[in-house]
């Protein structure tokens, strides 16, 4: 069959423009949330710009858990967050939740450190530190410990809540070191009426445009940024200019010392901190038995469970596990099951109908143990260095691996927590 190219040439050309320019605005649109919530874009979103139609779905499950209706006030959220992200010395993340947990009128003694915190927050240490190093751990036991009857118990509610934003904040980490986002985080001077900053760098999800001038920072433009966005920058920038003039000090003076606390140092929320991740091996202790996803997987059981628990949230983090998988991408779909399921066997998840030799066969040698420290210890001081092999990929491609390293971890932990909250259910 012969085709005609002066025929086919200006629709093609058509109809291959209308989607570059629709792909465009998506990623306008969404930066532009960026844009009007703190003045500026923050790494993590300007990394997930290459991928919008991932950027979008991870935008729209991080607002749900972090602002949204939930069982858990708004700042216990973000101190949640915070020592998720302590466990792996994550400065970038404890800082941005440590200046939301303020904003949102959380008290600075418990920015301290940990032995300041409520009895009930400092109940969920010992999950947090077994999500985030030793999953396979998680026991029924540990979930009978937290709602037992008593002052401090926690409800199931606000428990489902809490593992979910630990595991969302676990998983983010992966992807901050992977991305060296953790890099890009500045020391921020005191504001004008000698408060904290206010601003929190993930409002990208939220909308709120009450950031005043003075709490802005200038990042560079990533380089999947369109020019675009920069003269709509520039028109939000004038437009918050006089927003600003409205602005009221609304907060009194407090003490130099007291309004750095947000910058405490990540290991003020750690205790344990020799506890670490450990190469999974199959024993014959209860607690070692590899996890079969054919017994308990996330499409038959942790969906409809985390979403009874909390209302429209298995929802959202099934749209993100999909959207991750179905981004185009130049890696085959039988590299991208290579890799999730690498990811999960290392966490101690095996899939039956699975081949692992496929995993020696299509993750090239120096990108196992990029992949397996992003999972399991992403650590400045840990993570191993950027593989060769990824030198003539694109930025977006490698930023596709990271993804699907966080959306992997972040499954594995919400099964091994949903599983054990199902024994304690049904015990």
């Amino acid at each position: 069959m012969i085709i005609c190219a002066n025929k086919m040439e200006y629709p093609l050309r058509s109809q291959c423009q209308a989607m570059v320019n629709s792909e465009k605005e998506r990623v306008s649109l969404l930066l532009v949330k960026a844009l009007m919530g703190r003045g500026s874009v923050d790494a993590v979103s300007q990394q997930m710009a290459s991928h919008p139609q991932y950027l979008e779905s991870f935008l729209r499950a991080q607002h749900y858990i972090l602002h949204m209706d939930g069982p858990l006030p708004l700042p216990c959220r973000h101190y949640i967050a915070i020592m998720a992200a302590a466990r792996h010395h994550c400065n970038y993340l404890v800082y941005l939740h440590s200046a939301q947990f303020l904003r949102l009128g959380g008290d600075p003694v418990w920015l301290q450190g940990l032995e300041a915190a409520p009895p009930r927050l400092r109940l969920l240490d010992h999950i947090n530190k077994v999500l985030a190093h030793q999953p396979w751990l998680t026991a029924c036991s540990h979930i009978k410990t937290l709602l037992k009857s008593g002052e401090p118990c926690w409800s199931l509610a606000e428990l489902v809540q809490a593992v979910v934003i630990l595991a969302h904040c676990h998983s983010l980490c992966s992807f901050v070191f992977g991305c060296n986002a953790d890099s890009d985080l500045a020391p921020l001077g005191k504001s004008p009426n000698g408060t904290p900053p206010t601003f929190c760098p993930f409002d990208a999800a939220n909308g709120n445009p009450g950031v005043p001038q003075s709490e802005r920072r200038t990042r560079p433009r990533s380089e999947d940024s369109s020019g675009d966005v920069v003269c709509l920058k520039s028109r939000l920038h004038r437009s918050q200019e006089e927003r600003d003039k409205m602005h009221t000090l609304q907060q009194s003076d407090v003490e130099e010392e007291e309004e750095m606390i947000y910058l405490a140092d990540p290991s003020r929320f750690i205790t344990d901190p020799d506890f670490y991740y450990q190469e999974f091996t199959r024993r014959d202790d209860d607690h070692f038995q590899v996890f079969r996803v054919q017994d308990y997987s996330w499409e038959d059981h942790g969906f409809s469970l985390v979403n009874r628990l909390y209302s429209d949230i298995g929802h959202l983090l099934d749209e993100r596990f999909r959207s991750v998988s179905a981004l185009s991408s130049q890696h085959s779909p039988d590299l991208k099951r290579a890799i999730w399921n690498y990811i999960h066997c290392v966490l101690g998840i095996r899939y039956d109908d699975y081949d692992y030799g496929e995993v020696n066969q299509l993750l090239q040698r120096d990108l196992k143990p990029y992949i397996k420290a992003l999972a399991c210890f992403p650590d400045p001081t840990k993570t191993s260095a950027c593989p060769l092999s990824w030198v003539p990929l694109k930025p977006s491609e490698r930023i596709h691996v990271n993804l699907l390293v966080m959306e992997a971890r972040l499954q594995a932990e919400l099964l091994y927590a949903l599983r054990a909250i199902t024994q304690y259910m049904i015990a």
